[in-house]
């Protein structure tokens, strides 16, 4: 069994989108002390690899609690960039789990990485709404670009109740293979949460 990781560690150096909390560990027990180790943690529900639920844009909408366990593993089809006849041409069906190749996770840890957002156009985000795969992951901080006013892509695809995959890493190694993916985010009942998001090769 091929198992390829897909996620970005949480640790107090991991960026945060701009005007996000950032990341703080505490350790919270000691052995000396306690008998064990414990840690309190602080960051915000859209740290690293993490998954938006509707909640996040949609008022009103859902929270991660209220999807069942199969909405989050399905099968992969992996795409290069935002191009509409690519994502046509990937014979992508309802309940797959789509994933978005940039290459723009190599510059995760760099500034320019939440500077220079790719993001998908409406009319491959509404085509996608149609066919209603489970969710839609990026190798990027956002599904709109950089300052979108109304983060239409967004709206648009958690109206769906399409979730969206954001900071994904690690996609280069899924090119030409067949793949399931597990994208398991901790039961929140809030709007999003980090999750361990991986790819078992067929």
């Amino acid at each position: 069994m091929k198992i390829i990781d897909l996620s970005i560690e949480i640790n107090e150096d991991t960026p945060v989108y701009p005007g996000d909390p950032p990341v703080r560990i505490e350790q919270a027990g000691v052995f000396a002390k306690d008998g064990s180790i414990d840690h309190l943690l602080h960051f915000g529900t859209h740290t690293a690899t993490h998954i938006d639920a509707p909640l996040h844009m949609i008022e009103g909408g859902k929270t991660l609690d209220q999807f069942p366990a199969e909405h989050f593993v399905g099968t992969g089809k992996l795409i290069e960039g935002f191009e509409f006849e690519a994502v046509k041409e990937a014979g992508i069906e309802q309940g797959d789990i789509v994933l978005f190749h940039t290459g723009l996770s190599d510059k995760f840890y760099m500034p320019e990485y939440w500077e220079i957002r790719e993001a998908m156009s409406e009319e491959v985000t509404k085509y996608l709404a149609e066919i209603k795969p489970k969710m839609v992951g990026l190798d990027t901080g956002g599904a709109d670009t950089k300052g979108s006013p109304n983060h239409a892509i967004h709206k648009i695809l958690l109206g769906a109740e399409i979730l969206i995959i954001e900071n994904l890493t690690n996609l280069n190694k899924l090119a030409g293979k067949e793949f399931t993916v597990y994208a398991l985010p901790i039961k929140l009942q809030l709007d999003g949460a980090p999750a361990r998001v991986i790819a078992q090769l067929a």
